[in-house]
């Protein structure tokens, strides 16, 4: 089986972090490739990178349907073009924060979301209300700590650590889920700090996408996920269209 974990930025270093996630979570016999486009945003923390972070996102999941792909995990808690990547694939598609919001949902009554910026909680509770959520997130919120920042700040464990405590404790949440794959390394640490169940949704989703795999289940294609109609696409955006 192999598992393409899709960063839908363009920054390798975070690409990383997110593979030895995903990777530790495997089962024997499953193969994960960790990827990003090669064209897009360095981070995303708006809709409008969201938006130009799609196109590539889409190239990667057109060329693992070439390579023979199983199944697919996007990994960015916003989801970017997860309903336009189950159209384009055979397999199963996973977004992390439907899955990181599942796996919750499993721990308790409730769960509170920490990400990175407030501009970004917006998009969270949509996402939470869209996968019917929206009474068991109890709470979503920001440490202001930008994406790339993740990498080099010396204070994030410690900022993200602290605002999942109180994330528990204001909302009386029963678990955290963390609002960015840049966060994946951080799980198990703040896990033992707080002794509450901390939620990767990067690990989350390869288990799922794994599971669904095994289970012989994909995303039924006789509506909405068919493949799209053929067509052709004009400018920058030809190598897209479908012939």
């Amino acid at each position: 089986m192999r598992i393409r974990v899709i960063n839908p930025n363009t920054t390798a270093s975070m690409t990383a972090t997110i593979a030895h996630a995903a990777r530790a979570v495997a089962g024997p016999g499953t193969v994960v490739e960790a990827v990003n486009p090669e064209h897009g945003p360095v981070s995303i923390e708006s809709h409008y990178d969201e938006a130009l972070a799609v196109p590539g996102l889409l190239a990667e999941i057109a060329r693992g349907e070439q390579e023979g792909v199983s199944a697919y995990v996007v990994a960015c808690f916003g989801d970017p073009g997860l309903e336009a990547a189950r159209e384009r694939a055979r397999g199963p598609v996973v977004g992390i924060a439907e899955a990181g919001m599942h796996a919750a949902s499993f721990l308790g009554r409730g769960f509170s979301v920490v990400t990175t910026l407030s501009r970004t909680t917006g998009r969270a509770w949509d996402l939470a209300r869209s996968y019917g959520f929206g009474e068991r997130c109890r709470g979503v919120h920001s440490c202001e700590i930008p994406v790339l920042a993740l990498e080099t700040d010396p204070q994030a464990r410690a900022v993200i650590t602290e605002h999942c405590r109180r994330a528990l404790e204001e909302d009386g949440s029963d678990a955290v889920v963390l609002g960015c794959a840049g966060m994946a390394d951080l799980c198990a640490s703040i896990t033992n700090a707080l002794g509450s169940p901390v939620v990767d949704g990067v690990a989350a989703a390869t288990v799922f996408a794994e599971s669904l795999v095994r289970l012989g289940l994909s995303t039924g294609k006789r509506g909405e996920f068919a493949p799209p109609p053929p067509k052709p696409f004009t400018g920058v955006l030809a190598p897209w269209g479908l012939g």
